[in-house]
């Protein structure tokens, strides 16, 4: 069997992997933060009746629930220097991290990074940058949500990968502006490519990209020096606004399009080296075993997908559900009764069960991989694993600006297919005896609907490195459909600011509900030192 020799890249990455191989094995002594059992499966029981009110991406829960937790225990005053060890024992009792797992030293680490940032929050307000204090104040906030996860579960190998992907594609990319408007430089295409990747591999959110460019931008946040924390805050409105330019820069759409199909090579080579670290060289060096563990490992990843899609499914469904539910027993059914007096039964049990039945239908007729898209990421993989003679490069091409008359036919047949499908959504339900009040929340919820479950359906194509098909009738399901999954978009990210039912959550359940949940821990805790006291 003849045996190959790797790329140099590879072996660094294989490096990188073997520190964190080592460093997640079990440590045989130490101390450990501890919660109580009874009220931590209480307060797991409640975490997982939330997760299904505000439903996010498995890989987004965790952090998602370190920035709530932390938000609402700075708005009740709780920011003192005892804050990190009460907010960690409830993330552990809301079944967020493993319990007796998480080291006692953590909790100096978490306090280290709470104040890190309300130094910063001060320094804003004190500053009074042109910014509202409180916008910036909620950002801080979202970053430091995300440095506290990777304190307590160190991303190593992931960041390592998207290093690798990053580093490997910025040398095969390349930008053709036929406007010859746009330019930029190494840095910007990197950090483009950054973000893409980002993006595109682990499906990082903005929070978390944030906090990684911070880390780019000045190499020692971790352990900050107060040289830098002083600069930081004298700069924080800038910094804000240079970041989000990063992440809103008009060719990230077409970088991420990219590293997306491209994100599977990498996802599948992380895959084998996590199962296998110590081995990986010796298996990588010999090409047919190493193909061998390909498909095996490419076996597992769609299975795992197939599952998280049709967890997706319930979830997002579920969701659906009882949003509309909550909705409708607020808003309509008293607007129907009271105002115009015509409470009709048929027409809420369908705005109820359409927009639920619709989502979990896009969500379950995604097609996940082909054989054909198997062969062409062997290919990839083995490319990047021994390298080529010949480069491989890719090009991003800005296409040429359309003549003003063009563009204005374009735009026009774009609007007519906006109001022609929302029109004929209106004329069947204004047939089927359909309120204004519930058409306009019907339609609020179809579009947010169309834009979920579109989502879900690019996740469940993660594996997929082949471009897609598109046939006619495809082609005119999105002429209809493009305009409420736009619509959906932009109602996505308001409702996300202006969620009323994870308001009242916050406020008038989870609040008291976490002060039981305290009171039973410490109940339990005197109970035990009495016993003891007995002998």
């Amino acid at each position: 069997m003849e045996s190959r020799e790797l790329t140099e890249n590879i072996k660094k990455l294989v490096g990188e992997y073997q520190v964190w191989h080592e460093e997640i094995q079990p440590k045989e002594s130490g101390s450990f933060i501890v919660v109580d059992e009874v009220a931590a499966r209480v307060a797991s029981f409640y975490e997982k009746i939330r997760s299904i009110l505000d439903w996010r991406e498995e890989h987004l829960l965790r952090k998602t629930a370190i920035e709530r937790i932390l938000k609402r225990r700075m708005l009740f005053g709780q920011n003192g220097t005892d804050f990190a060890e009460p907010f960690l024992h409830e993330l552990i009792r809301g079944g967020h991290f493993p319990n007796n797992r998480i080291e006692i030293q953590k909790i100096d680490e978490v306090q280290k990074i709470i104040n890190k940032h309300l130094f910063l929050i001060d320094q804003n307000q004190a500053l009074s940058h042109a910014e509202a204090p409180e916008k910036l104040e909620g950002w801080v906030l979202s970053i430091a949500a995300c440095e506290i996860e990777e304190v307590l579960a160190p991303r190593k190998r992931e960041r390592a990968l998207i290093e690798f992907m990053a580093q490997d594609l910025v040398e095969k990319v390349n930008v053709e502006d036929r406007n010859h408007v746009v330019t930029l430089t190494e840095r910007e295409k990197f950090l483009q490519l950054y973000v893409a990747v980002e993006r595109a591999l682990f499906k990082l959110d903005n929070p978390i990209i944030t906090y990684h460019l911070l880390e780019k931008f000045y190499p020692d946040w971790r352990n900050a020096s107060q040289e830098t924390l002083t600069n930081v805050a004298q700069n924080l409105g800038m910094i804000h606004q240079s970041i989000e330019k990063i992440l809103a820069h008009s060719l990230s759409e077409r970088f991420y399009r990219l590293a997306e199909r491209q994100d599977t090579i990498y996802l599948i080579l992380g895959d084998i080296l996590s199962e296998n670290v110590p081995a990986f060289l010796d298996t990588a060096a010999k090409p047919e075993s190493f193909e061998l563990e390909i498909q095996k490992t490419y076996t597992t990843r769609l299975k795992s997908l197939s599952k998280k899609v049709r967890r997706a499914a319930v979830y997002s469904t579920l969701s659906v559900f009882f949003s509309k539910v909550f909705v409708a027993l607020l808003v309509e059914i008293p607007f129907d009764r009271y105002i115009t007096h015509e409470l009709r039964l048929s027409p809420l049990v369908a705005s109820v069960a359409i927009p639920s039945f619709l989502m979990l239908a896009l969500v379950m007729s995604t097609r996940t991989s082909t054989q054909e898209n198997f062969q062409k990421l062997m290919m990839g993989i083995m490319k990047i694993t021994y390298g080529t003679e010949r480069k491989e490069t890719f090009t991003i091409v800005i296409p040429r600006l359309r003549k003003s008359m063009l563009n204005f036919f374009v735009g026009l047949v774009y609007w007519l297919s906006f109001f022609g499908s929302f029109g004929l959504i209106i004329w069947a339900l204004r047939r089927y005896d359909f309120s204004a009040m519930s058409i306009a929340i019907f339609l609020m919820f179809i579009s947010l609907v169309a834009f979920a479950g579109t989502k879900i359906r690019q996740r469940a194509k993660e594996l997929m490195v082949t471009d897609e098909r598109g046939g006619m009738l495809n082609g005119i399901f999105d002429v209809f459909s493009l305009p409420m999954i736009q619509v959906g978009k932009w109602l996505s990210g308001q409702l996300v600011k202006y969620n009323l039912l994870v308001v009242i959550f916050n406020f008038l359940v989870e609040a008291p509900f976490q002060v039981f949940v305290e009171f039973i821990e410490q109940w339990r805790s005197f109970l035990k030192e009495k016993k003891e006291e007995i002998h």
